[in-house]
């Protein structure tokens, strides 16, 4: 009997596998501190694993060149600028995946399994000034046991990231699988999480929207003023790539309040090879501007819902409260404010809020909305649908926003003082129990054709009112809705398909009142049988 072949795991399936070993390994921390030993490990695999991919290469360089001595290769191959210069990360040899490793094997003594990786974590920030405090050291803080922490260092390292090819059939690096194992486990913790989820992780199908909308090119600016993970920046940069550009060439700009998000933004873009300005440290958009002089071409966020906490009453005289000062109760308009004050001339902004934004006019926010809109900024409105989002079950919605629509801008050059409203919200499929997701069709096809033929991109067709869909609506017609941006309120109800083998109506009402009638007089012949057998009792 010929040997049996030995069964080669798919790369999804091998993220399933770690991700349910991982899970058992976690012990007594929750998912929202676990996932900093996790996701930490994950990246020192990946910057070892990017090191010595070039660094095999560099070798056969050298050998090929030949006049090279043992030493001398030697040497070079430890040069920290052979790597750096190619965007890659230099790992000191202490701090090599391979160290840790034989740590956590127990083959090697000396620190224990904790030590060492803090130890190999601030090596990797000394010799990469970019990664500056942006690395956990918590290994060693007595949180997951020496054991768990061996055994979670040998089971991611079975995530392989040679090259390989992927489920499109196209090869892929080893960024792009580390890239991809990276952003399933934040998905996956961000399930886990809940609520809390939602500070650091956008579900992917509602950032691809928003990117396939506003389309970034290569050479702009691009800014999340509350980037969380930095998903919003790897989308953009995919969907470049995918469209023939460089995505090495645009400028990134982000800001993240909380300190531990902040890291994994900086470890999550580092991996995906996304260069990115994240400011110097953690801080408040609202009170602590990381990039006060910045204009950019495409600002895209996904901004907490209906925060009532954000310090608006120290910010009553802000200049860029343009269209009203927001309630202190809520930040939506203030968010909404912020990220108009940052578009450059003909530039365009996505933001993810809650439904309440379109119709509230509660504290001002109605007289803000109105604002908006007469100044000709809004561009689109989508109604998502339900069940989106791990992290609430609020309804949400997308605001577009376009700087010089049908003046200077580019991107919405003949649609001046109209809004595209589009009714999505029987749109996606069941992910799972209590999450649906919007499909590639529904993203690429229905809404961005939409939404291109309507800016009248060349080749996109023509645009077309759908009722039930969408509809594109003059600022007249909106100021008569009290500028009340709710989609449903515009696209009308979709025409009901005309079946010609249906019954005709007038033959339908007939044979139901009959019914009806049959119904009635077979209740009254029942409640007597009721009352006679009562009658006996």
């Amino acid at each position: 009997m010929p040997p049996r072949k030995k069964k080669t795991a798919e790369p999804q399936d091998m993220k399933k596998v770690l991700w349910a070993s991982a899970d058992k390994l976690r012990g007594s921390l929750d998912a929202a501190g676990y996932k900093h030993f996790v996701l930490g490990l994950v990246f020192l695999k990946y910057v070892s694993a990017a090191m010595a991919e070039k660094r095999t290469q560099l070798e056969a360089e050298l050998r090929e060149e030949g006049g090279w001595s043992e030493e001398d290769i030697l040497a070079t191959l430890e040069e920290r600028r052979e790597y750096t210069g190619s965007g890659i990360f230099y790992v000191p040899p202490a701090a090599r995946w391979e160290s840790v490793l034989e740590r956590a094997k127990g083959t090697v003594e000396g620190d224990s399994v904790g030590e060492t990786i803090d130890a190999a974590m601030r090596a990797i920030e000394k010799f990469n000034p970019a990664l500056n405090r942006t690395l956990p050291k918590i290994y060693n803080s007595g949180q997951v046991d020496e054991e768990r922490l061996a055994g979670l260092v040998k089971l991611l390292d079975r995530l392989v990231f040679q090259e390989q090819l992927g489920e499109d059939g196209r090869r892929k690096g080893a960024r792009d699988i580390m890239g991809e194992a990276y952003e399933y486990f934040l998905a996956e913790f961000a399930l886990k999480e809940g609520r809390k989820g939602g500070e650091y992780f956008t579900p992917e199908s509602v950032v691809k929207l928003l990117v396939e909308v506003l389309e970034p090119k290569q050479g702009e600016r691009v800014y999340d003023p509350a980037c969380g993970s930095g998903g919003m920046f790897v989308q953009a940069e995919k969907f470049i790539e995918t469209h023939g550009g460089n995505p090495l060439n645009v400028a990134v700009y982000g800001q993240e309040l909380n300190q531990t998000t902040w890291q994994l933004a900086h470890m999550n873009l580092a991996i995906h090879g996304v260069e990115a300005k994240l400011g110097d440290e953690p801080a408040d958009t609202f009170r602590n501007d990381q990039h006060p002089e910045l204009k950019a071409d495409v600002v895209m966020a996904n901004p907490p819902f209906n925060i009532s906490d954000w310090g608006g009453e120290l910010l009553g005289m802000d200049k860029r409260w343009v269209y009203g000062t927001p309630p202190v109760g809520n930040a939506n308009y203030a968010w909404l404010q912020h990220m108009i004050s940052k578009l450059a001339p003909g530039g365009r902004a996505g933001v993810v809020l809650a439904n309440g934004s379109m119709s509230s006019k509660q504290s001002g926010e109605g007289d803000i909305r109105r604002a908006i809109v007469e100044a000709d900024l809004v561009a689109c409105m989508i109604a998502l649908p339900g069940q989106l989002f791990r992290s609430t079950q609020i309804p949400a919605c997308l605001w577009f926003l376009a700087e010089g629509k049908g003046r200077h801008s580019a991107w919405a050059p003949g649609r001046k003082g109209e809004v595209l409203f589009i009714d999505a919200r029987e749109f996606g499929e069941v992910e799972n129990r209590t999450l649906r997701k919007l499909t590639k069709t529904e993203i690429v096809h229905r809404i961005g054709d939409t939404v291109r033929a309507w800016r009248g991109v060349e080749g996109a067709g023509h645009y077309e009112d759908v009722p039930g869909f969408c509809v594109s609506a003059s600022l007249d017609f909106i100021a008569e809705h009290d500028f009340v941006l709710t989609p449903g309120r515009y696209v009308g109800v979709a025409e009901a398909e005309v079946d010609p083998d249906a019954e005709p109506v007038e033959e339908k009402i007939a044979r139901l009142t009959a019914l009806l009638r049959e119904q009635f007089a077979e209740s009254e012949r029942l409640a007597k049988v009721v009352d006679e057998q009562l009658g006996r009792v």
